[in-house]
């Protein structure tokens, strides 16, 4: 399954570089926003897993028990 992850990391940062050099015209601004939003994205995603854990647990106490099975 590293392909799969591999290849869609290339298209994101590819996607972030083209649609940045297209707005903007530059490669330097389109380098650095193909590396540093996918860095940004990935904290992004670690916090909101953080949080929906939290928030899920809370509903799953909640929930009698023959909902739960």
């Amino acid at each position: 399954m590293m392909t799969k992850t591999i290849t869609f990391a290339i298209m994101h940062f590819s996607i972030a570089f083209l649609v940045t050099y297209l707005i903007t015209g530059s490669f330097v601004l389109g380098g650095l926003v193909a590396v540093v939003e996918p860095a940004v994205n990935t904290v992004g995603y670690f916090i909101h897993e953080k949080i929906w854990q939290r928030l899920g647990s809370r509903h799953t106490a909640a929930l009698p028990v023959k909902y739960l099975s």
